[in-house]
């Protein structure tokens, strides 16, 4: 059975949404409003859960996979989230999907947090100790960061918000990119110094310290590359030395798939945070949108990246490994293409094989979230797959690119890699790399590893690399067409609107 921390929806509907609403009697007694609500630790408990159910929306959870549709990774059919819009160059203040969900979802779940800490600095009650009240506050913290995060690294200057709004003070103008990467590091230190010690999958579901680390590793690696794509050493000095911690408290899963599959993610000794799910009251459309609509269906460009067994690129121009066979792509490639790709059918093996209802619009579907137990998919499924947003094998990447960066390929840039590809029995880099190749072999192993997993678009963007690469894409079925503007996405038009002048639009969207 799996740890979870259920929701409450009684309470995300009543405290979140009905303690706003005016009316003649200020405290009816058939509502829950704020007020009246937190009156034990069992109530700071089902309000944690609200806040951690506030990470459940589609662009941060079960809609990952849709985000590398936005990249040179794959295509949905649908467009959700406005992926077609974004990579066809119309993307503007109205055009919603992620760019209106990301911020809009973003700062609903920052609220929570800021009414729960509200909450949690006025209760006197001696049911909660000093010691607790960090924890919750370390939680909670941990989850504005992500939030921050969020909004940081897509739309640049945002508002910061950390108190609970009201109509006095709900029109809040923007603050510089720098300030919010500030509040950003401080809520992380603050996690990092206050949580458990005790690794991720031994925390009942519960942010760790680590965890904190992890995120905060991600953001200062983000940070380091600035606007221009050229990494500060002193940010990711800061990078590596967080990630070689949580390298010694981590181990990779023995399977690569066990860390996406529903039986297997319970204890799992590479998930450092993952948004939790739990069927049937609480379960997400991973089965039914990757595995029966294939609404994230892999780009061929994207199928070609993935090398053959002898560690050469597959194909047939010169250099390519003798291994291409192109009547079968699976063959003797790289394990990981089968366990995040499939051809046509998704196929586990004999018994398990299913056929999308809808179309297959590349003649590839992702794999990586799909359950095979779950068979067959519809709108019936019932998926509690947990959405992993932080993993060791991400870490040994971020290490391995850090201390390349650092002092180029030294022995431990060369070990984090070969760790990593071991796993799945691909062998190590030839000794003798350049900097400068180092460089691109950890940016193609974070393309493999991290395919569908939301972080394509964090990469071409940091890396300032996005217009060359998503330009030069040839094997979609849409054109193409990015703008440096997109760098950083419009601030939603409903947001500007209702700010009634306070909020003001990034430069490139007036």
């Amino acid at each position: 059975m799996k740890n979870r921390i259920i929701i409450t929806t009684i309470f995300i509907t009543s405290l979140f949404l009905g303690a706003c609403k005016k009316t003649l009697d200020l405290n009816p007694l058939d509502q829950i409003a704020t007020s009246t609500f937190y009156k034990s630790k069992a109530d700071f408990d089902q309000a944690l859960a609200a806040v951690y159910g506030s990470l459940q929306p589609e662009e941060f959870a079960v809609g990952i996979g849709f985000r590398d549709c936005f990249t040179d990774n794959g295509y949905n059919q649908f467009g959700s989230g406005g992926s077609k819009d974004f990579v066809q160059g119309n993307f503007n203040p109205t055009t919603g999907g992620y760019e209106t969900g990301i911020y809009n979802d973003s700062y609903t779940g920052i609220a929570r947090v800021n009414l729960f800490l509200q909450n949690l600095t006025n209760y006197k009650g001696s049911d909660i100790s000093d010691a607790q009240r960090k924890v919750y506050e370390g939680e909670v913290r941990f989850i504005r960061a992500f939030f921050y995060f969020q909004l940081y690294s897509i739309y640049g200057d945002v508002p910061l918000v950390l108190q609970p709004l009201d109509l006095s003070n709900q029109k809040q103008p923007k603050v510089p990119a720098a300030q919010v990467l500030t509040q950003i590091t401080a809520d992380l230190d603050y996690s990092i110094a206050n949580l458990n010690t005790a690794a991720y999958y031994a925390n009942g579901g519960h942010a760790a310290a680590s965890s904190a680390k992890a995120l905060k590793a991600r953001v200062l690696l983000f940070a380091a590359y600035g606007t221009t794509g050229t990494p500060d050493p002193a940010i990711l000095t800061q990078v590596r030395d967080i990630c070689l911690d949580l390298m010694g408290q981590y181990k990779l899963s023995t399977n690569f798939e066990d860390i996406f599959r529903d039986a297997t993610q319970k204890n799992n000794t590479e998930i450092i945070f993952s948004i939790n799910f739990l069927a049937p009251n609480n379960a997400a459309q991973w089965d039914m949108y990757y595995g029966d609509w294939d609404a994230c269906a892999p780009l061929q460009n994207m199928v070609d990246a993935f090398e053959c067994t002898d560690g050469l690129p597959y194909g047939t121009s010169p250099g390519s490994s003798p291994l291409t066979d192109t009547k079968n792509q699976f063959n003797n490639r790289d394990p990981r293409l089968r366990k995040t790709v499939y051809a046509d059918s998704v196929d586990f093996g004999p018994g398990k094989v299913y056929h999308p209802s809808n179309l297959r619009p590349t003649g590839y579907g992702t794999i990586k979230f799909l359950e095979p137990n779950n068979m067959p998919y519809g709108f019936s499924t019932l998926s509690q797959q947990d959405a992993v947003i932080l993993r060791l094998g991400e870490v040994m990447l971020m290490y391995a690119e850090a201390q390349n960066e650092i002092v180029g390929p030294d022995a431990n840039v060369y070990k984090a890699t070969a760790d990593l590809r071991a796993r799945v029995s691909m062998p190590p880099y030839p000794a003798g790399y350049t900097k400068d190749q180092m460089r691109e072999r950890i940016r193609h192993e974070r393309r493999i590893e991290l395919a569908f997993e939301g972080l394509r678009h964090y990469d071409l963007l940091r890396w300032h690399i996005a217009g060359p690469v998503l330009n030069n894409v040839k094997t979609s079925l849409i054109n193409y067409h990015f703008e440096d503007k997109f760098y950083k996405w419009p601030l939603p038009q409903t947001e500007i609107d209702k700010s009634g002048g306070v909020l003001v639009q990034n430069p490139d969207y007036k």
